[in-house]
């Protein structure tokens, strides 16, 4: 286990090796970074004095370097909107966007595990038929749609619930404000309802459909057979027979999907001004403050590679049939 862990780690590191390459060389690619540093009315010496003071008149690989040598102590540059580390900036936005994620994910978990186990347990019936068409549904609607819609008849139109804002719980907690955090989460529940929904409705239309073929395939195995011979309650088959051996495609693509989510909610953040990573690199690329994007890109990046590798482990808990070698 532990040499699997350490092999995993090292190709973590090439992943993220690779991802600092991509966007480091990209901005070159579009010209000489030193005009995003200046005004436009910068005379010729003034350009080749920041060109010269951030570096830039060095070749792009030494650049590369010095760039990789910040990363390691946690230096990212300095974000040309806030005039502060983009490092900071973004973690202080990330917050936002964990707390959206996992608001979406426990809303599309919880209510596909259900959904489909219904499905599996009613195949062809009118339960199995609705849980099809939600399926059906959730992976054709566009997330911009769903959110502009949920805005218009539960925010504008009934007036039920907010249409934007974002109060706080996941910071307070990180800060040891305990107090703060209770105190802020009915509102905060309040406010997460709407965007919430619109992220989860994609995953959870998928993940009902793959707990369904699953729990089908489980259903159809000897070993429930032989339960249901032995006489156990139905509920013990289901539940600690069929859905456990079920669970093993259900969590990777959970487990890719949380990363996707965390990475992808640009569109539903921008829509719901929900003050996340999402919207600050919305935001970001529309000031030109790339050092900015660059820090939240290789953030985000780190994240979905950790959420692999604890996928992956994962796997070896809940069926001891796979041995990580």
């Amino acid at each position: 286990m532990l040499r699997y862990i350490g092999g995993r780690v090292a190709q973590a590191g090439l992943v993220i090796l690779g991802v600092t390459a991509i966007t480091f060389f990209a901005i070159h690619l579009g010209g000489d970074p030193t005009y995003l540093y200046v005004s436009e009315r910068a005379s010729a010496a003034d350009v080749a004095a920041m060109r010269a003071a951030l570096g830039f008149d060095q070749p792009v690989p030494v650049q590369y370097l010095h760039y990789l040598s910040g990363l390691i102590h946690g230096d990212l540059g300095a974000s040309l909107t806030y005039k502060t580390g983009a490092l900071g900036v973004v973690l202080g936005f990330l917050p936002a966007t964990v707390e959206l994620t996992m608001a979406a994910m426990v809303l599309a978990v919880g209510l596909a595990v259900p959904l489909g186990v219904a499905a599996a347990l009613h195949r062809g019936t009118a339960v199995d038929g609705g849980v099809m068409l939600l399926g059906l549904l959730g992976q054709s609607v566009p997330s911009f749609w769903m959110g502009i819609l949920l805005l218009i008849v539960f925010g504008l139109s009934l007036a039920w619930l907010p249409m934007s804002g974002h109060v706080p719980v996941l910071l307070p907690l990180l800060q040891g404000d305990v107090a703060t955090a209770l105190a802020n989460l009915p509102q905060a529940l309040v406010h997460i309802v709407l965007p919430a929904v619109t992220v989860c409705f994609f995953s959870l239309a998928r993940n009902a459909r793959l707990v369904r073929s699953s729990m089908l395939e489980a259903l159809g195995q000897d070993f429930v057979r032989t339960a249901r011979a032995k006489g156990l309650r139905e509920y013990d088959v289901v539940v600690w027979h069929a859905l456990r051996n079920a669970w093993l495609p259900v969590v990777t693509i959970i487990g890719l999907e949380f990363g996707f989510l965390l990475g992808g909610v640009v569109v539903v953040e921008t829509i719901f001004a929900w003050p996340g990573v999402g919207r600050l690199i919305f935001n970001a690329i529309n000031q030109r403050d790339i050092p900015l994007v660059q820090a939240a890109v290789i953030v985000l990046a780190v994240a979905f590679v950790l959420l692999n590798l604890a996928v992956d482990i994962t796997y070896a808990r809940l069926d001891p049939r796979v041995r990580l070698a």
